[in-house]
């Protein structure tokens, strides 16, 4: 049973650093893209960053460029993303996604495990 859990959200003031965690279980990760989403209350989901099987292709959102820093340990099957920099509107819940292959796409039907989410709320 292919599994997926995030982990490392929490309440931060602006300015703040967090690392999230997306550990999965139940099959190999090397040989597929991951993606970051978010999705705030009252809005859509909307992907953040995603990191492809070979290591050599990272994407951001323009929100996230230059903040935010995806990696990937295949050996662990975990996959990270280093916020730094948090504003009150990276408030969301993040959720970690397996796509159906090696390379990210920005289409949401592309992934097919999903995480239940960790909640990242950035307030003074």
């Amino acid at each position: 049973q292919v599994q997926l859990v995030e982990s490392g959200g929490g309440l931060v003031q602006p300015g703040s650093s967090l690392r999230l965690s997306c550990a999965v279980s139940g099959f190999t990760l090397d040989l597929y893209a991951i993606g970051w989403f978010r999705q705030a209350p009252g809005k859509e989901r909307e992907g953040v960053s995603c990191i492809s099987a070979s290591y050599d292709s990272t994407y951001y959102a323009d929100s996230a460029k230059g903040r935010f820093t995806i990696s990937r340990d295949n050996a662990k099957n975990t996959v990270y993303l280093q916020m730094n920099s948090l504003q009150p509107e990276d408030t969301a819940v993040y959720y970690c996604a397996v796509a159906r292959g090696y390379y990210c796409s920005d289409a949401h039907p592309w992934y097919v495990y999903w995480g239940q989410g960790t909640q990242v709320t950035v307030s003074s």
